[in-house]
């Protein structure tokens, strides 16, 4: 299955969950799109609520849906922690997602195209895979050539922190991930446990 290209704000208004994470997708119209999207709406069923939380996780960090499962699965091979927490942790050091949290870019869609054309090192190499896994203690970094990339800079003037698990330096534009991340230091609208149960009734 290809990943979703098709318009981002209805998606994130028919989840209720901002996919660009700045929240002007929802912040004006905060319900579902269509002419019925602020009528009455029927109750989900479980395997529905299940469906939309799993969608509302696949949608926020780009995967697609073969990506996504296989990643699940990956999780579940994890013999310490909790399946879901183990999935989010997985979901959160791809390459393409730390490049966001250190502020490299302003959008994980954004971080992916770096990502894809080049411009990111990681310990000086050059990864090219938004799906790389992110070890503690790797340097991440940008390719000299690109060092002067607009968009690159002006992401990194707009940054206002980041999460603890991520240090970044906007000198040199170097940071790495310093520790796996925290349940609690996560997205708490996420509620994965919702995803364990739609995998496992799918058996």
């Amino acid at each position: 299955m290809s990943r979703y290209t098709g318009p981002k704000y209805r998606i994130s208004r028919r989840l209720g969950v901002s996919l660009s994470g700045t929240g002007k997708e929802i912040a004006r119209r905060n319900y579902a799109p269509g002419d019925h999207g602020q009528g009455r709406r029927s109750k989900l069923s479980d395997y529905g609520t299940q469906l939309r939380e799993k969608q509302k996780v696949r949608f926020t960090y780009g995967l697609t849906e073969r990506q996504f499962h296989n990643l699940f699965n990956k999780a579940g091979q994890i013999r310490n922690g909790v399946h879901g927490t183990n999935f989010l942790i997985l979901l959160e050091t791809r390459l393409d997602n730390i490049v966001y949290r250190m502020g490299l870019a302003t959008t994980r869609q954004q971080a992916r195209q770096l990502v894809n054309h080049g411009h990111i090192l990681v310990d000086g190499k050059r990864v090219d895979i938004p799906s790389y896994e992110v070890k503690v203690g790797q340097e991440i970094s940008i390719r000299e050539k690109s060092q002067k990339n607009v968009y690159i800079l002006a992401a990194v003037e707009s940054q206002f922190g980041h999460l603890p698990f991520v240090e970044f330096n906007k000198e040199t534009l170097k940071g790495s991930l310093t520790r796996l991340p925290e349940r609690e230091e996560l997205d708490g609208d996420f509620n994965e446990a919702l995803i364990v149960e739609y995998y496992n009734k799918l058996g």
